[in-house]
């Protein structure tokens, strides 16, 4: 893979990342409700969902590299649209989040379990794979290496990300708690995701 498409599937994927969707809200939301505590495992949970979710859709993208270019750029549209409705619904969510603390046993193990399911099953990295890698693969070269540089690179970012969000979190509870704060949140993340969409949407293929 060329240093410079590598540059910018990095730059591409810290945008999406940090863009609140369900997997952040998720995130906040336990830290919110177990502090700092919840950091560590809602991160690894995050990573191990990405790394589930992104290893099952590059089997598809590389099936579709393989294909038509026409069927990808129907799935580019598809992709487009979905984001953008993505965005749409986060910036129309309320001012709420659910951060009650976590009782009984094994509280770590059960965020990591639920921060692991939301993650595997959020359409917006899936989608984000789906249709913009291609952008950055070497045609000319194997696509599993490729393919396993992008997975690492992605999981480790998303852990990280999300770490962040979590220890923020933890720290501001008082204002991530203020109902006003959250809206402004879905708010700014809706937008970008609505941008992402229409910037798939224009990309050339």
């Amino acid at each position: 893979m060329p240093i410079e498409h590598y540059l910018a599937f990095v730059t591409a994927t810290m945008i999406l990342l940090v863009i609140p969707g369900p997997t952040i809200l998720l995130v906040v939301s336990y830290a919110l409700g177990q502090g700092w505590r919840a950091a560590l495992p809602t991160a690894i949970g995050v990573a191990l969902g990405d790394l589930t979710a992104m290893t099952l859709s590059l089997f598809g993208v590389g099936a579709l590299l393989l294909a038509s270019a026409t069927l990808f750029t129907v799935l580019k549209w598809i992709g487009a649209a979905y984001l953008f409705y993505l965005g749409y619904r986060l910036f129309r969510a309320g001012g709420t989040l659910d951060a009650k603390p976590i009782e009984g046993k094994s509280p770590a193990f059960r965020m990591i379990g639920h921060a692991w399911l939301v993650t595997a099953l959020n359409p917006k990295s899936i989608t984000f794979f789906v249709a913009f890698v291609p952008q950055f693969v070497d045609r000319a070269a194997p696509f599993a290496p490729q393919a396993a540089i992008m997975v690492a690179t992605f999981v480790v970012l998303a852990f990280a990300n999300a770490f962040f969000y979590a220890f923020a979190a933890s720290r501001a509870r008082r204002t991530f708690a203020n109902p006003k704060a959250i809206r402004m949140f879905n708010r700014t993340g809706g937008t970008l995701l609505m941008g992402a969409g229409v910037a798939t949407a224009v990309i050339r293929t």
